[in-house]
């Protein structure tokens, strides 16, 4: 049995506008710019692909199942700018073949630098699915998929979680294959379900690149690779980006055509099947322990942090965010509390990258910024005046938060195969 589990990540950032240090506007974001955005991406990627879901599910009879990771920032635009995009979100959740997850409400590398953000911000996600999709998620992904040992304990500790999904990083798996089910080192009951990359990116990053020597990809070539699975493996877990269709691979390259016929393709053998990441983990059993001492992600061959956390512009950049974390809480001002955590959100450092060789086209390509100099000075220029204003606020009295520090020794090095927005 080959089951194939697809998981698609919907995000899109509360991009800043231009912003100076002479700026005392308490407005951060480009409403205008984001509003334009999402309706952009809506008519290329969202409501198309969605539609395309909906009519698979039923030509199939319920046996085409996906998954979604929809961050709370991107829902709240939904609400705002394009609400037919989230009725037909709900439409998918109404077929019960759709299974909603976890993550940080706000995109955020909370986890790294603030833990009980962290939890905060899992549990607003998690509030936030039972509201709008009637599900309660009992399986986590963290923002860019930034996993290891310590990250599944606090899972655990959270109570809830069945499985989190992650990287499944060759440097991690050694011989072993991403296709069986594994458990988190040191843990109870979890479970761990690993990207198969290689899978993934031959849609996600490959697909229209006609110098890959297994250009044009097929849904009869891909499903063959799904059968090789067979007797090597459980499951295929395949998580991309949702805005794989359309928007980073578009139309004209035959990408919605590739996925009409995709489910057709793989169910003709009667040894495959679809299934969400639930679904898997309640069908196979884990076949041994994973051991993930450093932190890894998604993006970059060497699957490290070094997209977001790799230069000092980077380091410092978080870290005074974070460090304003009690200031913002005992001004007790939601508009304050609301920027900070908006400021969080991981694309605000991937625009400060400077990783200008193999990996530069991408890191350029999805950066808004003449340079990720202009980003870092246009990020710290807000970060400023979210610190003024905190001043000028009264005080109240709230629990203080831990801050955290990562090891500069973990953000190094890496080429981008998987892009990042």
């Amino acid at each position: 049995m080959a089951s194939v589990c697809f998981y698609f990540q919907v995000h899109q950032p509360y991009r800043l506008r231009r912003y100076t240090i002479f700026d005392s506007n308490a407005e951060y974001f480009d409403e205008a710019r984001n509003a334009e955005i999402c309706h952009k991406v809506a008519q290329k990627c969202y409501l198309p692909a969605n539609r395309l879901l909906l009519r698979l599910i039923e030509e199939h009879g319920g046996r085409f199942r996906v998954a979604f990771s929809i961050t709370g920032v991107v829902l709240e635009q939904f609400r705002n700018y394009a609400p037919d995009v989230l009725a037909t979100f709900q439409d998918l959740a109404e077929t019960g073949c759709v299974e909603f997850l976890a993550e940080t409400y706000y995109h955020s590398l909370s986890f790294l630098f603030a833990r009980d953000e962290f939890v905060e911000q899992v549990r607003m996600h998690q509030q936030l699915m039972q509201e709008l999709f009637g599900q309660t998620p009992c399986v986590f992904r963290n923002t860019e998929l930034i996993y290891n040992n310590d990250l599944a304990q606090e899972i655990e500790r959270i109570g809830g979680f069945k499985a989190i999904l992650t990287e499944g990083a060759d440097h991690i798996l050694g011989y072993r294959s991403p296709n069986y089910v594994y458990r988190p080192l040191n843990t109870q009951g979890l479970k761990l379900l690993l990207k198969n990359f290689r899978l993934s990116d031959d849609i996600a990053f490959r697909f229209s690149n006609q110098h890959w020597s297994e250009w044009p990809l097929r849904p009869g070539k891909f499903g063959q690779w799904i059968n090789a699975i067979n007797g090597n493996g459980y499951v295929a877990n395949l998580f991309i980006d949702y805005e794989t269709f359309g928007e980073h691979q578009w139309e004209d390259t035959g990408i919605f055509e590739f996925l009409r016929e995709l489910p057709g393709e793989i169910l003709r053998n009667p040894d495959n099947d679809f299934k969400t990441p639930s679904e898997v983990v309640n069908s196979y059993e884990a076949v041994g322990s994973i051991d993930v001492p450093e932190l890894i992600s998604w993006a970059d061959t060497e699957r490290d942090l070094s997209a977001w956390l790799g230069n000092a512009m980077q380091h410092n950049a978080i870290t005074q965010l974070y460090k304003l974390g009690d200031i913002v809480r005992r001004a007790n001002d939601p508009a304050l509390l609301q920027a900070w955590r908006r400021l969080q959100t991981s694309d605000h450092f991937y625009y400060m990258c400077t990783k200008y060789f193999a990996d530069g086209d991408v890191h350029k390509y999805f950066n808004p910024y003449a340079s990720p100099y202009d980003s870092y000075i246009n990020f710290m220029s807000v970060l400023d005046n979210l610190r003024s204003r905190c001043g000028r606020s009264g005080p109240a009295s709230t629990p203080s938060q831990k801050i955290a520090t990562v090891p500069e020794e973990r953000t190094q090095g890496g080429r981008s195969e998987t892009p990042a927005k």
